[in-house]
């Protein structure tokens, strides 16, 4: 392949202005041993760098881009809305029109409102299930990564698993005095807290299926456990479906799972590549936000026309009536053929739907404490050698990759056969 002097030259130049050369951690590429890659162009499944190099993408922007990068109709639906001019701070009908379609594919977000990021989304969901309940403690589990504000980074997932502590330096012991993290996967942990402090619970949040540690599968049962365990101490549950929202079906988690939280947060896919995300729920929850209420929320660029249009195009591509369908279809067959790859190799796969991750010398991955006893050392070899041959995956072992509509059958069993060669 090419060698990376326009990469290297980038990211030379990066460092003299940004910290660290990048704008979010994981994409430095530090914990594989790599430097960061400089992005020209994406199309359908494949990144360009400035190098002029190709790249077949397993990240998709973590998860946004189930359609494949540049899709036609998204841009389309963009370029009309820029024409009109490109933020207002007032209301426009692409606002409504989003959350029209959201209500319609999650039932239980009832009312809705959108903000910028997951972060936000989650951050003010939070605050939304306190000020509901009139409590202050949070339930959370370990290395479910719900975002950067400081009384989430607790036992977190995502690039936060990577820097060696279960929190970050600048938040003060008080901003987590009120969160709690258990494992995953541990009825008995869950029901300890609610037996010593039910009546402080304000809400437990949850990825249905965390993918910010790995795609890791809940137990049977453990999402029905905590919906009834929240129900009967009065408390709420709140799904964080930031990455499987529109992912795992059109429903996301809480439709294949037959589950109904208080509150939901979406991101990615439902922006359409554009900041965007939401958090939603029952009417009677979301009539405390500001102006109705006494919960104070708000954005200058919350509900921006592109951002919103974006998503329209996005989520009516997403309602054709075969789209889960051919999805599945495409990665039940992958994920046979990954599995086989694999057998012999001291790795494991954990998938759901459309997201899988592998990994390295542990037999199974149904926690934190599991996940994090994988050998990131191997992992940081293959991502290199993944690379080398043309493939991008998500550059830690601690998140998902991702599967696209428009990924092809030759592409899939290229990165199978690439799999199947890798020795380390």
């Amino acid at each position: 392949m090419k060698e990376r002097i326009n990469s290297l030259r980038a990211y030379n130049e990066a460092l003299k202005y940004i910290p660290g050369g990048v704008n979010s951690p994981v994409r430095a590429l530090r914990s594989v041993g790599e430097t960061p890659l400089f992005i020209r162009k994406a199309r359908g499944t494949t990144l360009s760098d400035v190098d002029g190099r190709r790249y077949t993408d397993f990240c998709l922007s973590w998860g946004v881009f189930i359609l494949g990068h540049n899709n036609t109709l998204v841009n389309k639906a963009v370029r009309a809305a820029i024409s009109n001019g490109t933020s207002y701070g007032i209301p426009s009908l692409p606002e409504t029109e989003l959350a029209q379609l959201v209500n319609g594919l999650i039932p239980g977000m009832e009312r809705m409102r959108f903000v910028n990021s997951g972060t936000e989304a989650v951050m003010s969901a939070i605050r939304l299930a306190r000020g509901f309940t009139g409590r202050t403690l949070l339930v959370k589990f370990d290395g479910c990564y719900h975002g950067h504000a400081d009384h989430l980074l607790v036992s977190a997932g995502s690039g936060v698993a990577g820097l060696g502590g279960s929190s970050s330096a600048g938040v003060p012991d008080g901003f987590v005095q009120y969160t709690v993290s258990v494992p995953f996967n541990n009825r008995a942990a869950v029901e300890r807290v609610f037996a010593e402090r039910g009546q402080e619970v304000a809400a437990v949040i949850v990825e249905p299926v965390p993918a910010n540690m790995g795609v890791i599968m809940p137990d049977d049962g453990f999402l029905n456990f905590l919906r009834e365990i929240t129900l009967r101490h009065e408390s709420l549950l709140i799904f964080d479906e930031v990455i499987t929202g529109f992912r795992l079906s059109a429903g996301g988690a809480q439709q294949v799972y037959g589950i109904k939280p208080d509150l939901t947060t979406i991101g990615k896919i439902v922006g359409g590549g554009f900041p965007a995300a939401a958090f939603g729920g029952r009417a009677e929850i979301m009539s405390l936000l500001a102006p109705d209420g006494p919960v104070y929320q708000a954005g200058t660029l919350s509900g921006n026309p592109i951002a919103m249009s974006a998503g329209v195009a996005t989520l009516r591509q997403l309602m054709e009536n075969d789209f889960y369908q051919r999805l599945a279809d495409k990665t039940s067959r992958f994920i046979e053929a990954l599995k086989d790859a694999i057998k012999d190799k001291n790795m494991i796969i954990n998938h759901t739907g459309n997201m899988f991750t592998l990994f390295f010398n542990i037999v199974e991955a149904r926690n934190f404490a599991d996940v994090k006893k994988t050998d990131q050392q191997r992992f940081a070899r293959f991502f290199r050698y993944m690379l080398a041959n043309g493939f991008y995956i998500s550059p830690s072992q601690f998140e998902a990759n991702f599967i696209s509509i428009t990924h092809k059958n030759s592409e899939l069993y290229r990165f199978v056969r690439a799999v199947k060669t890798f020795e380390a």
